[in-house]
């Protein structure tokens, strides 16, 4: 017997919404025209709230979207002043801790940092740049590991495995030293599509594939001619 799907009633700053109960309030957001947020989240896997892009306040209280669940009668404020300096805090942070050439970066135009970075009109950090030297793989047949845009936003270690269900990429060390890596034996095996796919499943230019560089022309890309979240919600000055 085909279980019936439960709809629950909520509130995302001041639109009333329905969705089914227990999707994460990115999702239920999403379906309702509502633009929150993310650079760790993608849809179908399980999420991790690494990055706290969308946080938001339920109820009164704060939390991450993509591992919240939503439930009749939350109260939902996504678009305030407070969350939205917030997020720009975060963004700041990554670019300042990073070293994002945009100009001459391989997914200019269809970078998620790049383009939340614009739609929160985001000038300059309002922090110094650390300009850390940081190393660059590319020891791989099929990829490159750019480490100075990395974000440690974990997407490649959640979603990119082999046929027996092991793990190509992980991250190795704490806090600073963080940084993400190839496992050098299973990257001998990687198929193209699997190369592919964890360039696609970066939110910036950290994982290129080999010998496709550029292959979009800057002017055509995801985030060129529309604002990211456009199709939802225009994100407010």
């Amino acid at each position: 017997m085909k279980k019936s799907i439960k709809k629950v009633s909520f509130t995302i700053d001041g639109k009333k919404c329905t969705a089914e109960e227990g999707m994460n309030l990115v999702e239920a957001a999403e379906q309702n025209g509502v633009f929150i947020p993310t650079l760790c989240h993608l849809k179908s896997v399980i999420p991790s709230g690494s990055c706290r892009l969308c946080t938001i306040k339920s109820n009164g209280r704060f939390m991450t979207a993509c591992t919240s669940k939503v439930q009749e009668g939350i109260v939902v404020e996504n678009d305030i002043d407070e969350i939205t300096d917030f997020r720009k805090l975060i963004l700041e942070s990554l670019f300042v801790t990073g070293n994002h050439y945009c100009p001459s970066c391989e997914k200019s135009g269809k970078c998620t940092l790049q383009a939340l970075s614009y739609s929160y009109r985001i000038m300059a950090p309002r922090f110094p740049f650390i300009f850390e030297e940081k190393e660059v793989d590319a020891s791989s047949p099929k990829i490159y590991l750019e480490r100075n845009r990395c974000i440690l936003c974990k997407r490649c270690v959640r979603t990119i495995k082999n046929k027996d269900g092991k793990n190509y990429f992980a991250i190795e060390g704490r806090g600073y030293k963080a940084k993400i890596i190839l496992d050098p034996d299973l990257a001998m095996e990687m198929t193209d599509e699997e190369a592919l796919t964890a360039m696609n499943n970066c939110p910036v230019g950290c994982i290129l594939k080999k010998e496709i560089g550029f292959e979009e022309p800057i002017g055509n890309r995801k985030y060129d001619n529309a604002q990211i979240g456009s199709e939802l919600t225009i994100i407010n000055d």
